[in-house]
């Protein structure tokens, strides 16, 4: 199995997650999405910290992957402010259901990967292009 392989492995495996924690099914005839997070986070204060914890190991799941500095500090800010509100009874409640912090942040790392997976290839590709040969500077 290669690089790419284990790649697309681990983020078949984060999107499950956040789908489950924000999107686990919809409500009849609406685009609203409810979660584990949103029926967890019901429960005050233990709830948001319960579910808080599948968002930190999913940003730990990315920072493993490579994902750059800036991806993470907004994955983390979306957590933070996801753990925030939510600890708000009735309108973190809400919150929680529009916002979808996970899948917010599961997008974010997929987007970063691919931005640095493409910057890769055209340095590969440009590189391939380059000749290398060393000048004989004796002649």
């Amino acid at each position: 199995m290669n690089i790419e392989q284990n790649i697309d492995l681990e983020l078949a495996r984060l999107r499950k997650v956040a789908w489950r924690m924000d999107a686990l099914f919809y409500i009849p005839r609406t685009n609203i999405s409810v979660g584990l997070d949103n029926i967890v986070g019901l429960v005050p204060v233990v709830g948001d910290a319960l579910t808080a914890l599948p968002s930190l190991w999913l940003i730990n799941e990315a920072r493993k992957l490579g994902a750059s500095p800036g991806t993470l500090a907004y994955m983390t800010l979306n957590t933070l402010l996801d753990f925030f509100v939510g600890t708000v009874p009735v309108i973190g409640d809400i919150f929680d259901v529009i916002y979808n912090a996970n899948i917010r942040n599961y997008r974010s790392l997929e987007r970063n990967l691919n931005k640095k997976a493409a910057r890769a290839k055209t340095v590969r590709t440009a590189s391939k292009s380059v000749d290398w040969e060393q000048p004989n500077l004796l002649a």
